[in-house]
């Protein structure tokens, strides 16, 4: 393993090396990094042409100055790095930090969002073959990745912004807009949840009708405005997410999984219910970090505990309870604070930037405001992302579900929920580490047209402004964050390929 590892990183150096003076050799052709002082009326214009060749070293041979702008990339690898000086004059290192800071920060959410919907989808459509739902859903996913993001991202900033504000002063639902989305939610829901015609028209009717109820509450005490999520709700979720990992890893007979998960809820309960005066009155960044620390540890205690010859699933199980209840949790102090944020903007659902300039709020005010500003630009990328998760997901597991070991399982009595979760998923989800890889590194360098729909200062934008201005130094910096995430996410892909698959190794 150490060996093919080792190989495959130094592939990783010698294709990052010969893409970087591929795309040297090419920048530095683009345009001429002088044309706007060519124009200038400036008196001083030969001066200040003088002074942007002179530290833009446009007076070097190219080799010289891709061996400059490369001892300098190697200083990244102990934290000094120094890739020059922008046409504008300022160190392409403090741009380039600035912009993937933004850039990363976007892809994560887009991508988590993806991977985790998309996956679900996946599954629920191979599991739902040719039914409507898998109709649906395989519809819907075609349309997505055709869909033109930056058609789509206008779309977005009209009615999930523009529209939103407007309508968020009131709040209020029209009758046919209750109608409407309830008998909607309800027919996705009894479509995912399938069975006889009879089972799907209760299903339809019970939650018609409780969407309904759910949304003519929300109409009464305008609850989009002033959202009350609260301990008790708190309280049932968590429980709720409890007996949902219980039944997916295990099931209720399995009485350690089941101890292991509860002791996981009563925790998250009680200390949610002692810290969330503090959370609200005095939050930060590391006592919040702490905290998710604090509720995986007692996660992994719970289920090594009281696993017993279960700890893989019980500890599996209880984590993964222990993050959604902090999810849960973070939700809650967003939600109760909501109403004050309201009260600082004028606008709660941005469309440009990230961020809302002079804006005097509370700690959670910045927070939520810094949520509101990437709403948008995640969703654009988010969905198109989804259609491609979901069919690879639905291919790789209905080719899974047709293996010789799943039908042996089958006629061995292993109920269908033990197939599905912990046969056929571990082994469907393998292929997707590849499009993972290669997803996360397209959008951190491919988000050019979306960062300009929503006029986000990352990635995207410091590589237009550099080809614009035929500025090398950033084009490269450019290169030097995406080049290195696509190579190391795919060297990533292939060591993970290698501990699933021995063979690959050899």
């Amino acid at each position: 393993m150490i060996k093919y590892i080792a190989k495959r990183l130094g592939i990783s150096v010698v294709v990052l090396l010969l893409g970087s003076l591929l795309m040297f050799v090419l920048a530095i052709n683009a345009g001429d990094p002088l044309a706007d002082l060519r124009e200038s009326n400036s008196p001083n214009r030969d001066n200040l042409m003088k002074q942007r060749i002179a530290f833009m070293g446009l007076d070097k041979p190219w080799y010289e100055r891709y061996l400059e702008w490369l001892g300098g990339a190697a200083k990244c690898l102990y934290g000094q790095c120094d890739l020059g000086t922008a046409s504008s004059g300022q160190p392409v290192t403090v741009l380039l930090s600035s912009a993937a800071s933004v850039s990363v920060r976007l892809v994560i959410f887009a991508v988590c969002l993806a991977i985790v919907t998309g996956v679900i989808l996946g599954i629920l459509t191979a599991i739902r073959q040719y039914s409507g739902f898998d109709y649906a859903i395989t519809l819907m996913a075609f349309v997505f990745f055709s869909l033109p993001v930056f058609w789509f991202a206008v779309l977005l900033k009209q009615y999930a912004a523009i529209e939103f504000n407007n309508w968020i002063e009131k709040a209020r639902f029209a009758p046919l807009t209750i109608a409407v989305t309830a008998v909607v939610l309800a027919f996705i829901v009894a479509a995912i949840v399938g069975g006889s015609w009879k089972r799907r028209l209760i299903t339809f009717g019970s939650l018609a009708v409780s969407f309904a109820g759910i949304m003519v509450y929300f109409d009464a005490v305008r609850w989009l405005r002033k959202p009350v999520f609260g301990i008790p709700m708190y309280i049932l979720v968590v429980i709720g997410i409890g007996a949902l990992m219980v039944v997916l890893t295990s099931g209720f007979e399995n009485k350690k999984v089941r101890n292991a998960v509860g002791a996981t809820v009563l925790g998250g309960i009680i200390g949610y219910v002692a810290l969330r005066g503090e959370l609200m009155t005095n939050p930060s960044v590391p006592l919040l970090l702490g905290l998710l620390a604090a509720a995986i540890v007692v996660g992994i205690a719970a289920g090594q505990l009281l696993g017993g010859f279960s700890k893989r699933q019980a500890t599996f199980a209880s984590v993964i309870t222990s993050l959604l209840a902090s999810l849960t949790a973070m939700i809650d102090l967003l939600l109760s604070n909501w109403a004050a944020y309201l009260k600082d903007v004028d606008h709660p659902i941005p469309t440009i930037g990230a961020s809302t300039p002079n804006l005097d709020t509370s700690w959670w005010g910045y927070t939520i405001d810094g949520l509101t500003h990437i709403l948008l630009p995640t969703m654009a990328l988010t969905l198109i992302s989804i259609a491609s998760y979901t069919r690879y997901t639905r291919a790789s597991m209905l080719e899974v579900l047709n293996q010789d070991y799943i039908r042996t399982a089958r006629s061995k009595g292993v109920s269908e929920r033990k197939v599905i979760t912990r046969h056929a998923l571990r082994n469907a989800l393998i292929p997707l580490a590849t499009i993972v890889a290669f997803d996360f590194a397209g959008l951190v360098g491919g988000a050019v047209i979306t960062e300009t729909v929503f006029g986000w200062q990352g990635m995207g934008m410091l590589f237009k402004e550099g080809l614009l201005a035929a500025d090398p130094n950033r084009i490269m910096g450019f290169f030097l964050v995406t080049g290195t995430a696509a190579v190391v996410m795919n060297m990533v892909a292939d060591i993970a390929y290698a501990f699933l698959d021995p063979r690959i190794s050899r």
